[in-house]
C-alpha cells in the first residue's frame, strides 16, 4: 500500500512555518507497514489543491492530509475533497452539535462561520476531534482507473489535535485496510572516514534498488548514515531480516563504522575511554569550541573528558606555545609541528592521558590551485601523531568535519590499543 501525505497552508509554502506533521505521519505510517512515497505541500489555493488531490488519488492508495479544515475563507480542504470526488457538501448535524457544545463549554457564542466545519462531502465520514472545533474527514474516492480507490483522511493542521485523531481513529482504520498485518522497521548504521561514493563502492550490491532489506545512504556534516529497512509481520521479524545485511556492512566497512541509531563520534569515543580508564583534554583553534561542546554534552558528570581550551586569536596561540612559538615562523601556524605541540601542551596542562588538538585553518590565498592543509593531533605520555586534511567541500562543513576528524583520530588509536 502506497501513501501520500499532503500538507496544506500558505505558512508552509512561504517558509514561515516548518512542516513537522509530514515527518511524524511518515513515521507513524511506517510503523503500520505503509510506505510513504510522496510528500506534497500546497498553498491555500483552491485550483492548486484540486490538482494536488486529484493527482494523489490517481497514484496513491492512502492519502493523509493536514490543514485547511478551519472556519475561515482560506480553509478549503472540505470543498476540495468534494470537488475531486464529484459530490456536494452536506451538513452533519452531530458534528455541528459537537462544535456548538465546545463553544458553550467555554461560555462563548459560536460564530456563524464555524458552521462550515460541520459541512462534509456526501458519502464521507467525520473523524472525531475531542480537542478542537475541526472534525476530520474520511472518504474513499475513485481514482483514474475503474478499479482503483484511494482512502483519504483529512486532519487539522494543529499538531496536538492531528496526532490524537490519527492515533485514535485513523491508525486503527489503516490496520483494517491491510491485507495482512505488517510493519516497517529501520536501523541506522553510522560511519565516518571516507566520502559517500567511496563508501558505496565498498558495499557491493547492498544499495541496489529493489533489494530487501533495502539500504539507503545519507550524509550530514561528513557523517554517513546507512539506513537499513525491512518489512515483515512483526518488529522481531524485521530486525532478524536485517541482521545478515548489517553483518555484511560491518564486515565490508570495518573501522569506518562507529555506532548505530543516535550515536555520534563523541559518544563512541567517550565509551571507549571509559572502558579503558583513560582521560581526555582538548585544545581547539579552527573548530572554535565545537569539539568541547560535543564532548561536554555527551560526557556526563563523571566522564573521561576533563575540559579544553579554545584559541580565538594568534596571540593566544603564541601564549600556549611559549618557548616553542618559533614553530609558527619555521613551519607555519597550520603545520603538523604546531598541532602536535598544542596537543602535548594540553595533555600536560590538564594532566590527562590524551591531549587532542585541532590546529588553525590556513589562510585562503587568491590564485592558489593547491587545497590548503590543516592538522589534527593526538598526544599521550609516550607518543604523538598528527593527521593532515585539506579544506575541501563547502565551507559550512569545515568545522564539523575537522572536529570529527580529531575524535576519529583518537577513536582509531583506542581501537588499535584494544581491538
Amino acid at each position: 500500500m502506497i501513501a501520500e501525505i499532503i500538507s496544506i497552508g500558505d505558512e508552509l509554502t512561504s517558509g514561515q512555518r516548518l512542516d513537522t506533521n509530514s515527518q511524524w505521519l511518515s513515521q507513524q505510517l511506517g510503523n503500520l507497514g505503509v510506505k510513504t512515497v510522496y510528500h506534497t505541500t500546497v498553498a491555500d489555493d483552491l485550483a492548486a489543491n484540486v490538482r494536488v488531490f486529484a493527482q494523489a488519488v490517481d497514484r496513491a492508495d492512502l492519502i493523509v492530509a493536514t490543514g485547511g479544515l478551519g472556519p475561515t475563507a482560506d480553509d478549503l480542504t472540505r470543498e476540495v475533497i468534494a470537488k475531486v470526488a464529484g459530490v456536494a457538501l452536506a451538513l452533519d448535524e452531530p458534528a455541528l452539535a459537537h462544535i456548538r457544545n465546545l463553544f458553550a463549554r467555554h461560555q462563548r457564542e459560536m460564530p456563524e462561520r464555524n458552521i462550515a466545519q460541520a459541512m462534509f462531502p456526501a458519502g464521507s465520514r467525520p473523524i472525531p476531534n475531542d480537542k478542537g472545533t475541526a472534525p476530520g474527514i474520511d472518504m474513499a474516492i475513485a481514482g483514474g482507473s475503474d478499479d482503483h480507490f484511494a482512502r483519504v483522511f483529512a486532519l487539522p493542521g494543529v499538531p496536538a489535535e492531528m496526532r490524537e485523531m490519527f492515533t485514535q481513529t485513523v491508525a486503527p482504520a489503516i490496520l483494517l485496510m491491510q491485507p495482512a498485518p505488517q510493519v516497517i522497521r529501520h536501523r541506522r548504521i553510522k560511519c565516518f572516514g571516507v566520502g559517500e561514493s567511496q563508501l558505496e563502492s565498498m558495499l557491493p550490491d547492498l544499495i541496489a534498488r529493489g533489494r530487501d532489506p533495502s539500504v539507503g545512504i545519507t550524509v550530514h556534516a561528513a557523517t554517513i548514515t546507512l539506513r537499513v529497512t525491512a518489512t515483515a509481520r512483526t518488529s522481531e521479524e524485521c530486525f532478524a531480516l536485517m541482521e545478515p545485511t548489517i553483518a555484511t556492512i560491518r564486515q565490508c566497512l570495518g573501522d569506518l563504522v562507529f555506532g548505530e541509531e543516535d550515536d555520534e563520534l563523541e559518544h563512541a569515543l567517550l565509551r571507549m575511554l571509559c572502558v579503558q580508564g583513560k582521560s581526555l583534554g582538548t585544545l581547539e583553534c579552527a573548530t572554535q569550541g565545537l569539539l568541547a561542546e560535543w564532548l561536554a554534552e555527551a560526557n556526563g558528570p563523571a566522564g573521561p573528558y576533563r575540559g579544553g581550551q579554545i584559541l580565538a586569536s594568534p596571540p593566544m596561540l603564541l601564549g600556549i606555545l611559549g618557548e616553542h612559538a618559533g614553530l609558527i615562523e619555521e613551519f607555519g601556524p597550520s603545520s603538523r609541528e604546531v598541532a602536535l605541540k598544542l596537543a602535548e601542551s594540553m595533555r600536560s596542562f590538564l594532566k590527562v592521558d590524551y591531549g587532542l588538538a585541532v590546529g588553525p585553518f590556513p589562510l585562503e590565498k587568491n590564485g592558489e590551485n593547491q587545497p590548503a592543509t590543516y592538522h589534527v593531533a593526538l598526544a599521550s605520555s609516550d607518543f604523538t601523531k598528527a593527521f593532515p586534511s585539506t579544506l575541501v567541500s563547502h565551507r559550512s562543513i569545515w568545522k564539523p568535519r575537522a572536529a570529527k576528524q580529531a575524535l576519529n583520530l583518537l577513536r582509531l588509536h583506542l581501537l588499535r590499543q584494544n581491538p
